[in-house]
């Protein structure tokens, strides 16, 4: 694969974002395409001919903004014209299972071809499914009792019932939602296998990984260490001969974080369940957190901090305060390294001096390093900060005499004129701001009548308003200029 890995990014707004493109990826690698996540309107970005030549997608978990458009994808391969085919899906045994449930209301039922007859259409009527992943070893399984009554039971994979001194049913009755608790051999403590275990552990996990290799040479695996974010998820490593593209996906990467995940031993509370009933009873109602005794293994710890060494990183960020993604001012303490890393999924307006990705953008992945594809040219990344507001972005590059602050608050970044007095935070350093439009650098506006509007013809006019019409003129592309300034003097960019 000597041209690497084409990296096109479709959505990369925040959960909440206003603009509302939401997440979505697509891979290139060679004449093979796929799709990392759904949550980008599809059909908008690439439409119906480009969805025809898509090979496969692969979904990292439920959220809605990245499996949004996941449902309308089976319809659209199930009815389009000349184009009755199935959804080549690629994602855990667990999270198919639940995008399975959770699109009966849009898939379970249809009408007939005479339209006469409302029939039930099954999932996999629309749904080629392709595990990533190993399958646990053990599950909970409803089924009829010895008897007569139905219950839940744990069982292993040839139908055998695990007792309760190895694994017991926590169901909190808040909502009904059944969890797994397992003694782990090695501890002797009591844990919840999924998030105890990386995949590569054979204590809960099969053997087999369910790797995809793929026909043209480059393989697809699900990874699960540095994935922490509450409901199932996984990341997606790519690899070709000579590069490794991971999508981190939504998670907290944080190693103190997960070094107290691991090496914390927490003592059990009965409160509503003495020890006795505990020790004897397979379904438990209550906080499945009362009765575990350590978040994580050492041996997931350790794959975790090690898993994004020598590979290209696409990972979601916030500002501050989430509690389901990394936060940017906890950067630092993450197992990421900066020139490896594409940060994406970010609120709608961020100041970064890691890159940020950007809707509409491609990147080419060769060998450990990535640049920005415009047209035939690839670009470094090489700005100071980064900038996104509200669908616009730009690139910063310092300059004592800059027009615009870079400042810090508490971690987090922000980027003001350099003249206003309201800044909440401590000045870092002036930059020079250039707008970021399909790859090209124009400098900043500052006169509210004025924008930039890029021709079908790719070339970009300087539109100015006047009270007596407007007037436009062709602008040339800075970044060429700025590649050529940070050779010549990298210290100086």
């Amino acid at each position: 694969m000597s041209n690497g890995i084409t990296l096109k990014i479709l959505g990369d707004f925040g959960p909440f974002s206003r603009v509302g493109k939401s997440v979505g990826y697509q891979v290139n690698i060679g004449e093979t395409k796929f799709l990392i996540d759904c949550g980008a309107p599809l059909f908008k970005e690439i439409g119906g001919h480009g969805l025809k030549e898509i090979n496969g997608i692969i979904v990292t978990h439920c959220h809605g903004d990245h499996q949004r458009w996941f449902t309308d994808l089976a319809l659209f391969h199930m009815y389009a014209p000349d184009f009755p085919t199935k959804v080549s899906l690629f994602t855990s045994e667990i999270i198919n299972d639940e995008l399975s449930l959770g699109s009966i209301p849009a898939l379970g039922t249809s009408l007939s071809k005479n339209m006469k007859d409302i029939i039930d259409v099954p999932y996999e009527d629309y749904i080629d499914f392709n595990i990533l992943g190993p399958r646990s070893q053990y599950r909970i399984v409803a089924k009829d009792g010895d008897k007569g009554k139905s219950g839940l039971y744990i069982m292993d994979r040839n139908e055998n019932v695990i007792g309760s001194d190895r694994a017991k049913i926590v169901i909190n009755k808040k909502t009904n939602k059944p969890r797994m608790l397992f003694k782990d051999p090695d501890y002797g403590e009591w844990i919840e296998p999924e998030s105890f275990y990386p995949f590569n552990s054979n204590n809960f996990y099969e053997e087999n990984k369910n790797i995809h290799y793929s026909k043209d040479g480059f393989t697809i695996e699900a990874i699960n260490a540095p994935v922490w974010h509450g409901i199932p998820n996984i990341g997606v490593k790519i690899s070709t001969r000579n590069e490794t593209l991971i999508f981190s996906s939504d998670t907290v990467s944080d190693i103190v974080l997960w070094k107290q995940l691991y090496s914390e031993k927490r003592n059990q509370r009965f409160t509503n369940i003495s020890k006795k009933e505990f020790d004897n009873s397979s379904v438990i109602y209550g906080d499945i957190n009362d009765f575990i005794e350590r978040k994580w293994s050492e041996e997931r710890f350790k794959e975790a901090i090690t898993t994004f060494d020598d590979a290209i990183v696409v990972h979601d960020i916030s500002t501050d305060k989430s509690v389901v993604h990394t936060n940017y001012n906890k950067l630092s303490n993450s197992s990421l390294i900066k020139d490896n890393t594409i940060l994406t999924h970010c609120p709608d307006r961020m100041t970064s001096e890691w890159v940020l990705s950007k809707s509409g953008k491609t990147f080419q992945i060769q060998g450990n390093k990535y640049y920005d594809k415009v047209g035939d040219k690839l670009y470094p990344m090489n700005a100071d900060v980064y900038h996104k507001e509200f669908g616009k972005s730009w690139v910063g590059y310092k300059n004592e005499n800059g027009k615009y602050l870079v400042y810090d608050r508490d971690g987090t970044l922000g980027l003001a004129a350099r003249e206003d007095k309201l800044v909440n935070g401590a000045p870092l350093y002036n930059v020079d701001l250039y707008q970021d439009i399909s790859g090209k650098y124009y400098e900043k506006l500052y006169e509210k009548n004025s924008i930039y509007f890029e021709r079908k013809d790719g070339k970009v006019e300087l539109i100015q308003f006047t009270e007596n019409g407007s007037h436009g003129k062709i602008i040339d592309d800075r970044r060429e200029m700025k590649l050529a300034a940070c050779k010549k003097n990298p210290a100086q960019k």
